[in-house]
C-alpha cells in the first residue's frame, strides 16, 4: 500500500522539521526519521492505530509529541494531519470533506 499527504499535512511536516532543525541539525534529522518511521508502521499495517473519529486513525510517535491522522482509502493511506499534541484536537476536521 502507498501513501499520500494532505496539503496541509504536508506543510505541517515541513514547518515542523524545519523547527527541529533550526534547533539543532541532528534534532530536524531526527524528527523527519521518527515521522518517517511512523508512516512506514502506518502503512505495513494500517488498522493497528486506534480509531479516534470516525474512520481516522491515530499514530503517535515515540520521541516527539506529535501525532500522525489518517484514513485508509481503497488503494492508499491518506495522511490527514502530522499534529503536534498540543493543539486544539479538532483542528484538521475540515480536511476529511476535502479528501
Amino acid at each position: 500500500m502507498t501513501y499520500s499527504f494532505h496539503p496541509e499535512a504536508r506543510v505541517e511536516f515541513k514547518e515542523a522539521t524545519l523547527y527541529y532543525s533550526e534547533k539543532s541539525r541532528s534534532l530536524g534529522s531526527a524528527f523527519y526519521s521518527e515521522v518517517e518511521y511512523a508512516i512506514e508502521k502506518i502503512v505495513e499495517n494500517p488498522l493497528l492505530y486506534r480509531v479516534i473519529d470516525e474512520d481516522v486513525r491515530r499514530c503517535l510517535t515515540r520521541r516527539f509529541p506529535y501525532a500522525i491522522l489518517y484514513c485508509i482509502e481503497d488503494h492508499y493511506i491518506l495522511i490527514l494531519a502530522v499534529m503536534h499534541c498540543s493543539r486544539e484536537p479538532s483542528y484538521w476536521k475540515h480536511r476529511l470533506a476535502e479528501k
